[in-house]
């Protein structure tokens, strides 16, 4: 029996049934962090609101009530267990956990066959 989750809008409780977190108790058991993990794991994108509105389901308020350094938290916890999956195929390597770019040390330039694709003005 799936049971309407607060906070949560019908994309992400379609994604939450297909990985098995169909009632509040389904998200007790596998934590905040855990279910949003099940969402990525299944090759959902699952952003951060998604952790926010989990946390505020289970404690029964507004995603946007859950405090500050609680939502701090599940980032952190969020970016631990993202760093433990493998990367999907066609992300890139150096991706980071959530998606974000980053920067490698000594690579600030494109390498120059990719700088003269970009700077021809054909």
């Amino acid at each position: 029996m799936s049971v309407k989750l607060r906070n949560v809008g019908p994309k992400s409780a379609a994604w939450l049934r297909q990985v098995g977190v169909r009632s509040l108790d389904d998200l007790r058991e596998v934590g905040v962090v855990g279910a949003w993990i099940k969402c990525r794991r299944a090759g959902f994108r699952p952003g951060l609101n998604l952790l926010y509105a989990l946390e505020g389901a289970l404690l029964d308020c507004h995603w946007q009530d859950v405090p500050v350094a609680r939502r701090e938290a599940l980032v952190t916890e969020a970016e631990a267990a993202a760093a433990e999956l493998p990367l999907p195929r066609r992300q890139a390597a150096f991706a980071t956990p959530l998606g974000e770019a980053r920067v490698v040390e000594g690579e600030e330039d494109p390498p120059p066959a990719i700088a003269s694709a970009f700077d021809r003005r054909d």
